[in-house]
């Protein structure tokens, strides 16, 4: 019985994987988010590869620069290139949006786990501590703990991950709440299986697809807050390029330099927008209702 199941279990996970995997390459937006998010990831990844100046390297004779062939995105205010901070600085958005994303993971899922399935005085305490972060709103939250924690980008990693982990708690209890009253999960426990091996194989598995959705969309969000609190000060510290520090700046030439500000700002759009289309449709994929 055992040797004719497993190729059944196989093949239908497979026939799963095609269904996901047509459904997402129908979806022509989240192909175009895909496409974004990829290449701002490679050129994150080949910044200490490519043909481009160093990004701390100053000129005192290119100052605020208008674009040329010499600076494709033109100069800053001590004659940085432009282009080479806003390819190094992709490597800081990115690696926050993923770190605090994974941080809010690590806390928000096991917490979340633990309160939709065992419920009453464990799903009380967290759910009100829980609340409790929510009250505050997300930005202003992660701008308090940053101030706290001090300013570097490790700090306002720390932060965003921590005020993102309330969104991944309450989904996950939730996404436990609906898969545990199932007959499969009652049938495991009627047959003695320990919880932990219950966690892991029944419960976990079948909330995973929704928190990676979630984790999709709040890496957008967390990257505007990266954003955000470099440009006040809090995250990216100088002379390491970051878009949000190179907005701050930027804002005091806005008549004398447009490109300064212009060239991050695109850049933080379009990978914010990569991100959306991506979970869009990656939550439409792997929304069960659809197969």
């Amino acid at each position: 019985m055992t040797e004719t199941t497993a190729p059944m279990m196989q093949e239908q996970l497979g026939k799963a994987e095609n269904r996901v995997w047509k459904k997402f390459r129908s979806h022509r937006s989240a192909l175009l988010g895909g496409i974004l998010v990829s290449f701002f990831v490679l050129i994150a990844v080949l910044a200490p590869i490519l043909p481009i100046p160093d990004p701390a390297a100053t000129s005192w004779s290119a100052v605020r620069k208008a674009p040329s062939m010499a600076h494709w995105m033109g100069t800053d205010e001590i004659g940085r290139d432009v282009m080479a901070r806003l390819i190094w600085g992709a490597q800081a958005s990115l690696l926050a949006g993923v770190v605090s994303v994974g941080i809010a993971m690590c806390l928000g899922v096991p917490l979340g786990i633990l309160a939709g399935y065992f419920g009453g005085w464990t799903d009380a305490i967290i759910s009100r501590c829980t609340e409790a972060l929510l009250a505050a709103p997300f930005l202003i939250l992660a701008i308090a703990l940053a101030a706290f924690l001090g300013p570097s980008l490790t700090n306002a990693m720390i932060a965003i991950g921590i005020s993102a982990t309330p969104i991944f708690i309450r989904l996950t209890r939730g996404q436990v709440l609906n898969v545990r009253s199932e007959d499969y999960v009652d049938s495991a426990r009627a047959i003695g299986l320990p919880t932990p091996k219950i966690l892991r194989r029944y419960i976990l598995p079948n909330v995973l697809p929704q928190i990676l959705v979630q984790a999709t969309l709040t890496i957008a969000t967390a990257i505007i807050a990266e954003a955000s609190l470099s440009f006040l000060g809090l995250g990216q510290q100088a002379p390491a390029p970051s878009w949000g520090s190179m907005l701050n700046t930027a804002k005091n030439f806005l008549n004398q330099a447009p490109w300064m500000a212009m060239w991050p700002g695109i850049s933080i759009f379009l990978v914010v927008l990569g991100f959306n289309l991506l979970g869009d449709g990656l939550r439409d994929a792997l929304d069960p209702r659809e197969h």
